[in-house]
């Protein structure tokens, strides 16, 4: 069985991505429907939130989301901790749910992320990498990794930090850990290593939600 980066870069990583994504968009395009009318109904528009994020190779590319948060005045850290007053009930829920998330399967589509892979970092941030950790940026971004179950609870962790040492927090401690997760993921990827981590995110998602 093909392994590691080898797998990450082939043909069976991006055939799985399609056969997971396609059938998705279809079965979920009502959703899409709903959702973005609840955004447009709560927030206006836009109804897509955009940002440049690293790609492959470090290449930027934008990616989707439904916007959760009203626009900010100035000056605003690309990080997110639980309380921010910008993030709206309807926001707090898409959050809650990680249905925000949903337009990425787009992303996926387009060959720009894969279903699972290293969460793609805003460019500010990767400037900092150091180039063992610039490895991460071998591989396409994904929508889950087994980071983001670690740090399935990110946004509590950057609440609980004084506003102005928050970005240095997320730089100097979570940002790290998390690069040495997924390069650990890296080094090891396979197709049933991916499907655990996908079961793995649905139940994450589910319990985080149910009563």
């Amino acid at each position: 069985m093909v392994r590691g980066l080898p797998y990450c870069r082939g043909a069976v990583k991006r055939a799985l991505d399609l056969v997971l994504t396609l059938p998705a968009i279809l079965l979920l395009s009502p959703l899409f429907v709903a959702l973005a009318l609840g955004v447009l109904v709560t927030m206006g528009t836009p109804v897509l939130f955009i940002q440049e994020r690293a790609g492959l190779e470090g290449r930027a590319f934008r990616l989707l989301k439904f916007r959760s948060m009203r626009p900010a005045n100035g000056k605003v850290l690309p990080i997110t901790g639980r309380g921010d007053a910008r993030v709206t009930p309807f926001g707090r829920f898409l959050r809650a749910t990680k249905l925000d998330e949903l337009p990425q399967l787009f992303n996926i589509v387009t060959g720009r992320m894969s279903v699972v892979g290293p969460r793609p970092e805003v460019m500010i941030y990767v400037a900092g990498y150091s180039p063992a950790q610039r490895h991460v940026l071998e591989v396409r971004p994904g929508l889950t990794d087994p980071a983001s179950l670690e740090f399935r609870d990110e946004e509590s962790l950057l609440g609980a930090v004084p506003p102005d040492e928050r970005e240095a927090f997320y730089v100097g401690t979570i940002l790290p850990r998390k690069l040495v997760i997924n390069l650990s993921y890296i080094e090891d990827a396979s197709l049933t290593g991916d499907l655990g981590l996908i079961a793995r995110t649905l139940v994450a998602v589910f319990q985080r939600t149910g009563p």
